[in-house]
This record gives structure tokens, C-alpha cells and sequence, in this order.
């Protein structure tokens, strides 16, 4: 038995929550207890209800290489092509197709000129340009035989448009000969204003993630099975945590991978508490939340230094520079060649900001998204499959964004739309 009013150290062994003298624990085992075998979050992996069923294995992942390679040179095209334009105008702006042209190129009257974007150039006036049928065709099914380092997806190579639909569309570039009219500035990606979050994120008001942090404080004192809780060795978490939050995620030697702030807090749990706090449950995602609470107004200051943590840094930033999924898009296509422009009626943001604030709501679907959510939707918008949220390729691509936003100071929960 521990002394009277001695802190009493939880430690999970060989399946059996035993308490352990802080003195001996110290000597014993300086770093935090995990769990360091099994997943962390649920096998196999299901997509979230209501996200595209699409089964999408026959294109890259951030594990596995998998898209049919580029063409080596341009396709013949027999003579001059002869498609429907009125059917290309309505392929353009078909949304069900990745987006459609107009997600990324002003195309004159295509789509109503309705929210085009202006991440690639504006063909408008295409048809002035003199370029040859073939050209175009070839552009469109493939820009990699012109360009290797492109951003436009393969349209045709990767299935989402026959020949005979990117005829059609050729048709209708070739009929592009005057600028677009707008019918609102707000059309205009020119003119449209990058977007600004007013909203005061602390404000439980205006924020309804805010909730989390009060659910957290509950779970924090209650025991398990165990009849320990987070309260038995952390009974001050607003000191204890004051800067943690800020440092992760973090190289782990022992588990072999990058552990963010979810996936520490399902293997620590399990091993001193015993409670079973997957990632991606709400538990989970409430505990991120108050643990990055704590931790507000602290600069963002992650380990890169370390052996372990460097590997992983070149490992990420690797990573987000790799064609994933239908589309054939990477995190820098987005966020690096891309970023400050419109793609449709979306801004898309330098890597800079796009981590201090989570976990976040997202007032559009009413719920709290951690950092491993959000790759995981990245993987799927353009049609990919996306990886456990527990995956160690998403824990070297976080350590990266991560070093990325050194210095920002976080503010949690987020909110964005």
C-alpha cells in the first residue's frame, strides 16, 4: 500500500492495472506508460457514414503506390476532331466528374461562369489560341506527356472521361473566343475576397465545440473498472498540460511511429487507466480537444532534431508531395503551387494555418474533425482511399505540417465551415 497522501502512478502490465510509488516509477521508467502493441484505432477500417462509398484501390495512397503510370509520349489523333460542343459545355461543368474544369479554369460561358476557380489559367479564349486538336485531346486525357509536374488530373487515363467525352470537349474549347462575363464580383476569382474567420473560437456561444471541453473535465475524474481515472496522477491538468499540447505530435521509439495527441492519448489511457478511448470515437476527440485547450496561446514547437524525428520530417515531407488517388493530386498541389487561390468557391491556404486550430468544428456538418480526420477526407475528396487515422504515414505527414507551423500558437477548438 502506498503511504497516506502519497500520488499513486498507474501502470497497465501483462493486462492488470497495478499502482506504483512515484520513486520507483521514476527509477523504473522515466517516459509516460503505453500501450506499445495493437492499433489504436478500429480494425478493419470502415469509412465514416455519409463520406463516397467509391472503392478507389486502383489508384496511389499515402502507403501504397498503386495509379497505371503516365503515358510515355501523346496519343495520334487521326485528322481534325469532331465532337459535340454543347455536350463538352455541359462535361466541363459537370460537378459529378472530380470537381469539373470549372473547379480549377475560368471557361467563359461554361457552368454560368457560377463560382469558377482560378487555380490553373483561363481558357476563355482558348480558341484564339491556335492550338491543334490533337494537343488539346492529349492535354486533357493526359498533361503529364506535356508537362510530368502538372497539377491537372489525367482525366482521361484515370477513367473519369472517355475519348468520345473528351472530344466533345475539345469541341467546346475550340468555340471559346471571349472573355468570361460575370454576373456578380463574387463570380469573379479575381475579384472574390479570400475568406476571414471572424468568429470568436472561444466563445461557447459561437462555438459549439466548446462543449467538449466540459465533457473532457468529466471523464478526467472518472474512474474506470480500474478505479483510476486521468485524475489520479494528473490532479492539476491545467498546469500539468500547459505547454504539452504544443510539442506534439512526437517521435516515439517505442511504438516505432509519430504519435499525435489522439493516438497518445488511446495508448496512455489504456495502459494506467485501462479506459478504452479509441481514436476517432468522441471521447477521444473530446480529450484532444481539452488537452489542446490547456495548451492555448502556447507557439506551436515540435521535436525535428531527434534521430527518430527526422527520419519521420523527411518521411512527411515526402509525403505531401505524392499523386494520390483518382485525381492525382498531393497536399503541395493544394497547399504549395496552388495556395491563395480559388478552387470553385473554396480558398485554398499555405500549409501555414492549417494546424493551429485543431481539433476544429466544422459548423458545415456539425461535428469536431481532429488533424488525422481531415487527411483522411484530403485522401477521399480526391477520390482516394484513405488510411487508418492510427496509419504511420499520417503520423510523419502531421509531424511535417506540424514543423510547418512553428511558431503560430494554438487556439482550440477551431472553427471553420
Amino acid at each position: 500500500m502506498l503511504a497516506a497522501g502519497a500520488a499513486a502512478v498507474v501502470a497497465l502490465v501483462a493486462g492488470v492495472v497495478t499502482l506504483v510509488a512515484p520513486g520507483a516509477y521514476a527509477q523504473a521508467k522515466k517516459e509516460a506508460p503505453l500501450v506499445t502493441d495493437g492499433d489504436a484505432a478500429a480494425r478493419p477500417w470502415k469509412r465514416y457514414n455519409g463520406w463516397p462509398a467509391r472503392d478507389y484501390s486502383k489508384f496511389n495512397t499515402l502507403a501504397n503506390l498503386a495509379s497505371p503510370p503516365a503515358p510515355k509520349e501523346p496519343r495520334k489523333i487521326a485528322g481534325p476532331i469532331v465532337g459535340d460542343a454543347k455536350k463538352g459545355a455541359e462535361l466541363v461543368a459537370d460537378r459529378n466528374r472530380g470537381g469539373s474544369c470549372l473547379a480549377c479554369h475560368v471557361m467563359g460561358p461554361a457552368g454560368g461562369a457560377n463560382l469558377p476557380g482560378n487555380v490553373a489559367p483561363d481558357l476563355s479564349e482558348i480558341g484564339n489560341a491556335g492550338r491543334e486538336d490533337e494537343w488539346l485531346f492529349n492535354y486533357i486525357n493526359d498533361a503529364r506527356v506535356y508537362n510530368p509536374e502538372t497539377v491537372m488530373p489525367p482525366w482521361g487515363s484515370h477513367g473519369l472521361f472517355t475519348d468520345d467525352e473528351i472530344k466533345d470537349m475539345v469541341a467546346f474549347l475550340k468555340t471559346l473566343k471571349a472573355p468570361a462575363v460575370f454576373k456578380t464580383a463574387l463570380d469573379n476569382p479575381e475579384k472574390r475576397s479570400a475568406p476571414v474567420e471572424k468568429r470568436e473560437n472561444l466563445d461557447p456561444l459561437e462555438n459549439p465545440a466548446m462543449w467538449a471541453v466540459d465533457k473532457a473535465q468529466e471523464l478526467w475524474k472518472q474512474k474506470t473498472s480500474s478505479g483510476f481515472s486521468c485524475n489520479t496522477c494528473h490532479s492539476d491538468p491545467a498546469s500539468q498540460f500547459k505547454t504539452w499540447a504544443a510539442s506534439m505530435p512526437k517521435w516515439e521509439p517505442r511504438v516505432g511511429k509519430v504519435l499525435g495527441v489522439e493516438e497518445f492519448v488511446t495508448r496512455h489511457a489504456k495502459a494506467t487507466t485501462g479506459a478504452n478511448w479509441p481514436m476517432e470515437t468522441d471521447d477521444n476527440r473530446v480529450m484532444s480537444v481539452y488537452l489542446h485547450f490547456l495548451a492555448n496561446g502556447q507557439p506551436i514547437k515540435v521535436d525535428t532534431g531527434s534521430e527518430g524525428a527526422k527520419a519521420a520530417l523527411a518521411r512527411g515531407k515526402e509525403l505531401s508531395a505524392r499523386k494520390v488517388g483518382q485525381l492525382n493530386f498531393a497536399c503541395t498541389d493544394c497547399h504549395g503551387i496552388s495556395a491563395n487561390k480559388w478552387i470553385r468557391g473554396q480558398w485554398l491556404g499555405e500549409p501555414k494555418g492549417q494546424y493551429d486550430h485543431f481539433p476544429t468544428w466544422r459548423t458545415s456538418l456539425q461535428a469536431i474533425w481532429d488533424i488525422r480526420q481531415r487527411f483522411q477526407w484530403c485522401s477521399v475528396n480526391i477520390r482516394g482511399d484513405e488510411l487508418p487515422p492510427d496509419a504511420k504515414e499520417y503520423g510523419d505527414l502531421e509531424l511535417y505540417l506540424a514543423s510547418q507551423n512553428e511558431g503560430l500558437k494554438l487556439s482550440v477548438p477551431g472553427i471553420r465551415h
